[in-house]
């Protein structure tokens, strides 16, 4: 997308924040929804909505430290993608049996006096920063990106929009043309197209039948694209080669493009947004500060870097 470069930076300084958001409802209610719900008492009165436990609520102790609900929250954070592979109803559990082996470690770690290290105060320097980082960007490049903001955006694409052909295909994908025409001349003897795909094609898509939904032009290799566009709906295509191997595409449906739904694009104008506020801000900032390198292969290397990005 335009904004890779931005994008992968955004993500390096905010870590698992959005994640941790979406997968626990933020540090204050750390995981809060996670715990299984009782089987109801059909006699007993509505319960009340459980309230959102206090950040400062004690939930463990460990060798007399306290894991708070807040601190979560902040593993929550760190622990980013792997928290999201990991069932909902386990997730509390799971950050809680982290935050005690930290906990158990961290605390031995003192008792053995690597706190006076001078890795230790590196460590600790860097994370500072990372801390401050992230507040920075919760606290005056988030709350940015308001729903307003977001509801703006999405206006001007639609003031912008301009409709563009899009074709419905399916393909199958072999390894030969001689497989190809194999494939091509069971479908003419009557095995359906679908079956076929799940049966022959070597792409993500067999499973779905070879579907590869609308798409416009520019989205797909230039020979599949030519050969796809000049197809009549309901045609086959002989064997078309690519890169990838060989081609066999059907042509389903042929239409103008639409102005997407507003829920379709929500999460992308809202990450488009936050993009551009940390651009601005970070650029902002950078005016204000004197960087200086030690390196010139350095300096030359993080500025053509810099240059790519704002390019995209």
């Amino acid at each position: 997308m335009a904004f890779a470069g931005f994008a992968q930076r955004l993500g390096t300084a905010i870590g698992g924040i959005i994640l941790s958001l979406a997968l626990i409802g933020g540090p204050a209610g750390a995981l809060a929804q996670d715990a299984p719900a009782a089987t109801p008492d059909a006699s007993a009165p509505p319960a009340a909505p459980s309230a959102i436990p206090a950040p400062d609520s004690v939930l463990a102790t460990v060798g007399g430290a306290p894991i708070t609900e807040a601190d979560l929250g902040f593993a929550a954070e760190d622990l980013g993608q792997q928290l999201a592979n990991v069932p909902p109803e386990k997730r509390r559990a799971y950050v809680m049996a982290v935050l005690i082996d930290m906990k158990v470690m961290a605390n031995a770690a003192r008792a053995g006096g690597m706190t006076d290290s001078d890795d230790f105060k590196r460590r600790l320097g860097y994370l500072e920063d990372r801390v401050l980082r992230r507040l920075y960007f919760s606290n005056l490049i988030s709350d940015q990106v308001t729903p307003e903001a977001i509801q703006q955006a999405y206006q001007k694409m639609v003031a912008d929009f301009k409709p563009k052909e899009e074709i419905h295909a399916r393909h199958i994908l072999v390894a030969s043309k001689e497989e190809a025409e194999k494939v091509k001349s069971e479908i003419e003897g009557g095995t359906p197209f679908e079956i076929a795909a799940m049966e022959n094609s070597t792409d993500g898509s067999a499973q779905k039948g070879g579907d590869l939904g609308y798409f416009s032009r520019g989205r797909m290799v230039p020979a599949f694209e030519k050969a796809a566009f000049a197809l009549k709906v309901g045609e086959i295509s002989d064997p078309v080669q690519s890169q990838f191997g060989w081609h066999i595409i059907e042509l389903e449906d042929r239409r103008m493009s639409s102005v997407p739904k507003f829920t379709d694009v929500q999460g992308q104008l809202q990450q488009q947004l936050l993009i551009e506020a940390f651009n601005t801000d970070i650029k902002a900032l950078k005016t204000k500060t004197e960087i200086s390198f030690t390196d010139p292969a350095m300096a030359a290397a993080v500025a053509a870097e810099t240059q790519q990005e704002e390019s995209n």
